[in-house]
């Protein structure tokens, strides 16, 4: 089992949030006592520290070096988890690529990572491996695989919303921040900003040599659990407002509160269906109006969230928190 886990604060900047690490320290916490993950099996990267000493920072670089070296170490049976906390955006298609928009993840360089590098990610996984990613971002229902929405739109209850901030970022915020070093005209689209700055390392989607129409993927495209609809907020929340005392994702959070309610042999057992279904109820009750969404194939749908299934008269020992 091997986990990377990203949390962008982006502390000094306009665009900071507040709980997005503390999201994937939880994270690491749990998969270690509640699923049995080897603490040096779990890859962490948050922007809460200078990049020397040590410290990898989540820039879009690293994180994507992160992804192919889990991906590399995986072996048929493996299960393989991304948790994202940060901002998402949406990036306008350029001219010659047909209409509309498509999510991206913004790292803490900017350096966006789009639904084309998650997909060739997937493609890497070893037939017979899972990717499980949890998204706790305004867009990013469309990272892995949009054309297989489980649990999507619903009616929302009539709630109280809350006064908090949200984790997205404007299009032209993104080209804003980019183009004060790219010395790319702000008129520009994302992508001459990005290729400028970053160069090869910038997302494959932006490069001349990428055809999305020719990529193929496996089947079941791996598993999302993104924070909301998209045409809502991911709630980042403050310390004290969610009752742990800590700033923290409302998503995230959530799903740590499911997790944690289950009796341990019965968490292995919650399907990425229920743990979805769960977080929205637990959601509602405290009066956020984001509704999250489970991507993924019929059968992930059902499948153990993040546990391959148990062969008959097999058991699995779970340390309790």
């Amino acid at each position: 089992m091997l986990a990377t886990l990203v949390g962008c604060n982006y502390g000094g900047t306009r665009y900071e949030l507040r709980g997005c690490i503390n999201d994937v320290l939880a994270m690491r916490d749990t998969l270690v006592a509640r699923f049995a993950f080897a603490p040096t099996d779990i890859t962490v990267l948050t922007d809460d520290g200078p990049s020397s000493g040590g410290v990898v920072l989540p820039t879009g670089a690293n994180i994507k070096r992160a992804l192919a070296d889990m991906v590399s170490r995986a072996a048929p049976g493996d299960v393989l988890f991304f948790h994202y906390s940060g901002h998402g955006t949406l990036v306008p298609r350029r001219h010659g690529h047909g209409h509309g928009v498509d999510e991206a993840i913004v790292p803490c360089d900017f350096n966006l990572i789009t639904d084309v590098d998650f997909r060739e990610v997937v493609d890497r996984v070893p037939q017979g491996a899972t990717f499980t990613m949890i998204s706790d971002s305004c867009h990013s229902g469309g990272l892995i695989d949009q054309e297989k929405e489980q649990i999507g739109p619903s009616v929302a209850d009539d709630i109280n919303s809350r006064s908090v901030r949200g984790r997205f970022l404007p299009y032209g915020a993104v080209v804003g921040h980019l183009s004060a070093t790219s010395g790319v005209d702000a008129s520009h689209h994302v992508a001459e900003h990005l290729l400028a700055l970053f160069g090869d390392d910038a997302s494959a989607k932006f490069h001349g040599h990428h055809q999305q129409e020719e990529q193929r993927f496996h089947d079941d495209g791996g598993v999302l659990l993104s924070g909301c609809q998209t045409d809502e907020t991911s709630a980042d929340v403050p310390a004290g407002e969610d009752g742990n005392g800590k700033a923290c994702g409302a998503f995230s959070s959530a799903v740590q509160a499911v997790l944690a309610a289950a009796q341990p042999e019965a968490a292995v057992a919650l399907s990425n269906r229920e743990v979805v279904r769960q977080a929205r109820k637990v959601l509602a009750e405290k009066g956020f109006q984001q509704h999250p969404c489970l991507y993924c194939s019929d059968a992930n749908a059902d499948a153990p969230f993040l546990c391959q299934p148990l062969a008959p008269g097999e058991f699995r020992t779970i340390t309790a928190l």
